[in-house]
């Protein structure tokens, strides 16, 4: 097949990886060209020369302290990047469109062209996106990552179809064990939403040493909740590429996982269940689908204490149960697999006489 894949453009798909949506973009693009594919990446400058991307513009993405003026000039830049790019896949050929952006221009634009189009909700509905999904080709495919964002869209997407996120099951390889003098450990954007700050108060409140890494994309957030929680038994690893996390995650007794809002699907348990580390997160979206008793706890949502609680029954499950939950859950190579079947559905829909692969 011939694909287009269109990347958002805050960040460059390259790691160290900004986000879940990043590695996401670029481990399925990376699968589908080993398989033989012809994808053409859509993204900012900056992103992984081996994906060989189409580059639009320079990465957007800008800190929350950005004044108004500078926050304009920016969707001013986005918006012209994205019209070309639209130019580009109306003359580039392709047997179909898979959207991963986070834009609406992408999907209002799909509404003139004569090509199958999958577009993935990745993230909760929000207005500006509502809008594009509702102006959108008639006959677009909408894809959920998970079945509690299903649900959240569903008043707007009934009935949209759920491919669960994959992960490399051989970058995050199984550790049996953790490391003698072990901690917990938080990975992540670290920005409010991601809670590190309470995350932070739960291990000290299950007395663990706790080590966290992350991309600081929000200047006041750390200022005003992480740097002053900072001490001796917190570790800051910074940004990390993937097979440096894995192999800090792999050591810790424990991970933890402490979103403030509704985790459309929560990549980093995925990771940590592969590693063979138990996980012990907030209650919220679709974490309650991934974990189960084999492999994690719940805690109520925002309440570092019962967190804490979690923690400290998370460390004695079987690690051995958390690789097993991660292999049937989370191999990116079923869920290419997926992708693929929805790719033929779509094309054949669009064109019932043609043949494809």
């Amino acid at each position: 097949m011939k694909i287009a894949v269109v990347a958002h453009l805050k960040y460059p798909i390259a790691e160290p990886y900004a986000g879940g949506l990043e590695m996401h973009t670029h481990l399925l693009v990376q699968t589908l060209q080993r398989r033989g594919h012809v994808v053409t990446l859509f993204a900012s400058a900056g992103s992984d020369p081996d994906l060989d991307p189409t580059v639009m513009c320079d990465p957007t993405g800008i800190a929350l302290e950005s004044d108004d003026e500078h926050e304009v000039a920016i969707h001013h830049v986005e918006r012209a990047a994205y019209l070309a790019m639209m130019d580009l896949i109306r003359a580039g050929d392709f047997d179909l469109v898979h959207n991963n952006a986070l834009d609406d221009l992408p999907l209002r634009a799909s509404a003139g062209m004569n090509l199958p189009w999958v577009t993935v909700l990745h993230i909760s509905p929000f207005d500006t996106f509502v809008g594009g999904v509702k102006a959108a080709a008639p006959g677009m495919t909408f894809l959920a990552v998970s079945s509690s964002l299903a649900q959240e869209w569903s008043k707007i997407v009934p009935n949209a179809q759920v491919v669960g996120n994959g992960i490399d099951l051989s970058t995050f390889a199984y550790n049996a064990a953790p490391k003698a003098s072990s901690y917990a450990i938080w990975s992540g954007r670290i920005v409010p939403e991601k809670g590190l700050h309470l995350a932070i108060d739960a291990a000290r409140a299950a007395g663990l040493p706790m080590h966290f890494a992350g991309p600081k994309l929000d200047p006041v957030y750390w200022a005003a909740e992480i740097a002053p929680r900072l001490g001796p038994h917190l570790i800051d690893l910074g940004h990390l590429s993937h097979r440096d996390l894995a192999r800090q995650i792999g050591q810790a007794r424990v991970a933890i996982v402490s979103p403030c809002w509704e985790e459309p699907f929560g990549l980093v348990v995925a990771e940590a269940l592969a590693c063979g580390t138990p996980v012990a997160a907030f209650r919220r979206g679709a974490i309650p689908h991934i974990l189960d008793v084999t492999c994690g706890r719940l805690a109520k949502p925002n309440d570092a204490d019962d967190l804490g609680r979690a923690i400290r029954e998370a460390t004695g499950l079987s690690r051995r149960a958390c690789r097993e939950r991660a292999e049937t859950l989370f191999d990116a190579e079923a869920m290419t697999n997926r992708y693929l079947e929805v790719y033929r559905r779509v094309m054949r829909t669009h064109n019932p006489n043609a043949g494809h692969r």
